[in-house]
């Protein structure tokens, strides 16, 4: 996990059809442990917490935070790779 992305700060809030009350903020890690609630969401991690408009719930925020932030691909070691031949 991203270290950068575990301790972004998100805002939670409860949810509505008619509304959205903020909880609180906190960060992502923080968010993670929380027990899942309908209508619990969190601002996008990638977003201003307090000040955007694009929430996300807890299953999303998970795959958020645990995506990688790098598509480059992984190098091996030459070392481990020359030991194998």
């Amino acid at each position: 996990m991203d270290m950068r992305k575990r301790k972004a700060i998100v805002e939670a809030a409860l949810e509505s059809e008619y509304e959205r009350q903020a909880l609180g903020i906190m960060n992502t890690e923080q968010a993670l442990k929380l027990e899942d609630s309908d209508g619990l969401v969190f601002s996008h991690p990638d977003k201003e917490a307090g000040v955007t408009d694009h929430f996300v719930d807890q299953d999303e925020l998970r795959r958020l935070v645990r995506r990688p932030t790098s598509s480059l691909p992984v190098l091996q070691s030459r070392g481990r790779a020359a030991r194998s031949s």
